[in-house]
């Protein structure tokens, strides 16, 4: 009743086999989002420190690009020198939740050194937005 289809079907690819093109294992996608979530936590805390400097900060700074480096095949992060202006408060809560996301991605590819520096840094930026600020003279 139906013929049968004579040609190949539109949906196959001109590379031929799936094994003509790389293709990333999860634990490579992993690191490569990890990687970014951690240079993009570097970002803010060079932001802050811009603003706030301080040896905590500093350290920090140090561990994050260690490990972006370890992560991308000891390819360091791109670093900027950012305008020491903006809200620090904003800039803990994007860097709380920069740490969140790193957290979840190293827990998930079982990356202990990762995980540990990730919950430091969300420990970190809780306690500098729970920390009172300070009144100034015209208060």
């Amino acid at each position: 009743m139906y013929e049968p289809i004579r040609t190949k079907s539109v949906h196959t690819t001109m590379a031929g086999t799936a094994s003509d093109f790389p293709h990333r294992s999860r634990e490579e996608e992993l690191d490569i989002q990890l990687a970014g979530h951690l240079a993009a936590l570097l970002a803010v805390t060079d932001e802050l420190r811009a603003l706030t400097p301080s040896a905590d900060l500093d350290t920090a700074a140090e561990r994050l690009t260690a490990q972006v480096a370890r992560l991308r095949g000891g390819r360091t992060p791109l670093r900027a020198a950012p305008p020491a202006a903006g809200d620090p408060g904003a800039l803990h809560r994007r860097a709380h939740a920069l740490a969140g996301r790193a957290l979840v991605v190293a827990a998930s590819r079982a990356d202990t050194a990762a995980a540990i520096l990730a919950a430091e840094r969300m420990d970190a930026h809780s306690d500098a937005l729970s920390e009172p600020k300070e009144l100034s003279p015209a208060n």
